[in-house]
């Protein structure tokens, strides 16, 4: 319970006050603990926040019914729309996590290197996909992940700044053809 509670009281700091504010004594009051409470669950201030990340990850990748490789491997427009659109839903639930990991990663070597494992375990899952369907010269099917993943990537983040500065439907029909033209046809 102390532990969920520090990464609850973690996150909220971190969205109040910015990653590199906030200080392991602000998280451990939060929570009405000590410093040497934070420290026996937590080394440091940075796995604290690779345990948010890990956990955004799994609120991400928890919806994804079918997975990301299925969705890819289907080549189906339908799917692509159906799992973008839950991706583009998620972003408010997750904004907190992933802004505060994008703070962290400035500072913190570890947590930067959990966000590119993050992007290419993606990249990774979307490969399989196209591996499995048999689509596209091979060479060019790890660029095709990444250029896919990487606009939605870039999107989310730019939403999680500004909001919605772009019609949400009209976004998600043109993603779709994106993806759909680098990943299906």
């Amino acid at each position: 319970m102390t532990r969920r509670l520090l990464l609850e009281k973690g996150l909220e700091l971190f969205e109040e006050k910015g990653f590199a504010a906030t200080t392991v004594d602000d998280i451990a009051a939060a929570v009405g603990t000590t410093r040497a409470t934070f420290y026996a669950h937590f080394p440091s201030k940075a796995q604290l926040m690779r345990s948010l990340v890990e956990r955004s990850n799994e609120m991400l990748t928890e919806a994804d019914v079918p997975p990301l490789h299925s969705v890819v491997e289907s080549g189906d427009r339908e799917l692509i729309r159906v799992w973008l659109a839950r991706k583009f839903d998620q972003w408010a639930e997750i904004r907190p996590y992933v802004v505060a990991a994008h703070q962290a990663a400035a500072s913190e070597p570890d947590i930067q290197a959990a966000l590119d494992q993050w992007f290419d375990t993606a990249i990774d899952d979307m490969q399989a996909g196209l591996d499995r369907a048999g689509r596209f010269e091979p060479s060019s099917r790890r660029v095709r992940c990444a250029l896919a993943f990487g606009e939605l990537e870039f999107f989310s983040r730019r939403w999680m700044r500004l909001g919605w500065t772009v019609d949400r439907d009209v976004s998600l029909d043109l993603m779709v053809e994106n993806w759909c033209f680098l990943l299906a046809e």
